[in-house]
């Protein structure tokens, strides 16, 4: 990601306030869609080590995630054995939550079993919204969802297929990470830039 500096003139949703690498995240990756079928198993296991912790601290972790985690290869990650699990566990440079990690082994492994019986990860996902990115038209971050009818049928597609860590809420911040909704708010500018990506 390139640094980003605060610049007032420039609108954009409030959340990243004047955080360069949130700004960065922000202007570069939040909301452009996403089809690959490796990268939405990455996101959505960082999204679910993101519950009960803010983005930031997660986003500021990622490159020692990637590193902990075989760069999120779940062909590599569904054959961790418990004394892998034992070294996740200390190291520092990740959040250290055993359930979180074991989760996120046992969602490679049903990521494995979806691409390997169909429909494959990224088709699975993108049929619930008939494989284009949702527009929304918000004012204020408080007109914005938590959940949705959407994420909610998701959510429950995925933990019976056996993922962890993918609660309505979770799924949904994971859907406005990855494009599958624009949730960006209609003053910011992005919102319209997206929206071009995306058609």
């Amino acid at each position: 990601m390139t640094a980003h500096v605060h610049n007032p003139a420039v609108v954009r949703c409030p959340w990243p306030k004047d955080d360069p690498l949130y700004i960065a995240y922000h202007d570069e990756e939040w909301g452009v869609p996403e089809y690959d079928d490796r990268a939405l198993y990455e996101k959505l296991v960082l999204d679910g080590f993101q519950a009960g912790l803010s983005w930031i601290t997660i986003l500021r972790k990622r490159e020692n995630f990637r590193r902990a985690f075989d760069g999120f290869v779940p062909e590599k990650i569904a054959r961790y054995r418990p004394t892998r699990i034992e070294k996740l566990m200390g190291d520092a440079g990740i959040v250290r939550n055993r359930a979180k990690i074991e989760g996120a082994v046992l969602s490679a492994r049903a990521w494995l079993d979806v691409m390997d019986k169909g429909p494959g990860f990224s088709k699975l996902l993108w049929n619930f919204v008939d494989g284009r990115p949702k527009v929304n038209h918000y004012r204020t971050t408080g007109q914005v969802p938590a959940e949705t009818a959407v994420s909610r049928a998701m959510s429950k597609e995925l933990a019976q297929r056996g993922f962890k860590f993918c609660g309505p809420t979770i799924v949904y911040a994971f859907m406005q990470a990855v494009g599958m909704v624009n949730d960006h708010l209609i003053t910011c500018h992005r919102h319209e830039a997206v929206q071009k990506i995306s058609k």
